[in-house]
């Protein structure tokens, strides 16, 4: 199984050294293209390896570590999923200008982290984001803990707990292997309206916990 990463952000790039770490090869990609991501490449070695995001969203199973305001528009304008997993690792923020009245809101409790939380309209955010990627099989994953922690999967004598979700039993299977794979304790917290929800940041229950499995 391939593995695309659409996004070389925090998240993307952290994704991408997991990998590296034990040897798994993958593409990664952003909007500014391959040789912006040079140094990257060079940093993690030969398993990762830079491309296109249309090169990356044509893998067997595709992260996509996007931010929420740009997840509409970049994965709407790729060719057709045809039942390809895709990784919904976004979470439903946008990013505060430090310098606007929404930096000192007294009723976002996320202020002082430089977001807020995107109004959904009572759903979400899985529910909306499979429709971004019609025909994919979309497993919730990767985007419940810091995602510095991604490189340090052993902690307190035993292994982080990485939460997933997803309607799809096979391609949770396929999703579980990754995880267990970089070296996580794979939680599967059921379909995506259950799971999604429970580990959804900013304010699902089971979000920005660090759970060890000992």
């Amino acid at each position: 199984m391939t593995i695309g990463i659409v996004g070389a952000g925090a998240l993307g790039s952290n994704f991408a050294r997991a990998l590296a770490s034990k040897g798994i090869s993958a593409t990664i990609s952003n909007s500014r293209g391959p040789q912006s991501l040079a140094a990257l490449v060079q940093e993690l070695g030969p398993s990762i390896k830079a491309g296109t995001v249309e090169e990356a969203a044509s893998a067997d199973i595709v992260l996509a570590a996007v931010r929420w305001v740009d997840a509409s528009k970049v994965l709407g304008a790729l060719p057709a999923w045809n039942g390809r997993i895709v990784i919904d690792g976004t979470n439903p923020v946008e990013f505060i200008d430090p310098n606007s009245p929404d930096a000192t809101d007294p009723s976002n409790p996320l202020a002082a982290y430089g977001i807020k939380a995107v109004d959904l309209g009572g759903k979400h955010s899985s529910e909306i984001f499979r429709q971004y990627v019609p025909g994919a099989r979309v497993v919730k994953a990767f985007n419940h803990l810091d995602v510095n922690v991604l490189s340090e999967p052993e902690a307190s004598g035993g292994k982080r707990v990485l939460f997933y979700s997803g309607d799809d039993a096979a391609a949770k299977t396929e999703v579980r292997a990754i995880i267990e794979a970089i070296g996580f304790f794979p939680v599967d917290l059921g379909p995506l309206d259950i799971g999604g929800p429970l580990a959804q940041l900013p304010f699902g229950s089971l979000s920005a916990h660090q759970f060890i499995k000992i």
